[in-house]
């Protein structure tokens, strides 16, 4: 069995940048709009086809894994930008009380995954070039490693002594707690849909991300 580490992923995605995915996804039998409605998952169907995961390829030896994330960005003057902020995990309120930052799946992600730029042209746009391939590899004492651990424990201290519905999307330099998922009340059940959190990396930090791997 072919084995692709994370390093070699990376190198493989890297061949396609400036290329359109558009094009690539025709090319690897992977639908988009030909239905007449967008396939929402295609652009991550197609980075995995680039980088070399198919049938019968293993993401990483020893049990190692990574994922890939594709991230939008959109040009304001001369300037790429991130379109938005990019989930990171959700929120186990448990978990969170009792693991510290380099126990955490906030770093366990953060550490395994691949950021791929996509260029974003408007809503429903069909083409959509690679832009860039970068990865978070930072050792563990990095000051901007230690700026996201003092986010990770303000939150945590901020859940431990004030309650999960204290956690708001304003707290954090690079990583924010927000509300995720649709909440409010189901109309078909009348009751309140409970109320979910995930760690975001704000825009800030994606694009400081990406800068740091040009």
């Amino acid at each position: 069995m072919k084995i692709i580490t994370r390093a070699v992923a990376i190198k493989n995605l890297k061949r396609y940048i400036g290329q359109d995915l558009r094009k690539l996804a025709l090319e690897h039998g992977i639908t988009t709009y030909e239905t007449g409605k967008q396939n929402k998952g295609w652009k991550g169907l197609v980075l995995e086809r680039l980088a070399g995961l198919q049938t019968n390829v293993s993401k990483a030896p020893n049990g190692l894994t990574y994922e890939l994330k594709s991230v939008a960005f959109r040009k304001m003057g001369d300037l790429l930008v991130p379109k938005e902020t990019m989930a990171i995990t959700m929120i186990n309120p448990e978990e969170l009380k009792v693991h510290s930052f380099f126990e955490s799946h906030v770093w366990a992600k953060l550490k395994t995954i691949v950021f791929c730029a996509v260029g974003w042209d408007g809503l429903n746009a069909e083409g959509s070039k690679l832009l860039s391939v970068a990865s978070l590899d930072f050792a563990e004492d990095d000051e901007l490693i230690k700026e996201i651990k003092a986010d990770y424990d303000f939150i945590r201290a901020k859940l431990i002594k004030d309650g999960f519905e204290a956690l708001t999307g304003k707290d954090g330099k690079w990583i924010q707690a927000r509300t995720k998922g649709i909440g409010g009340v189901n109309p078909r059940t009348g009751q309140r849909r409970p109320i979910t959190r995930a760690f975001y990396a704000r825009t800030d930090f994606v694009k400081k991300i990406f800068e740091t791997a040009s």
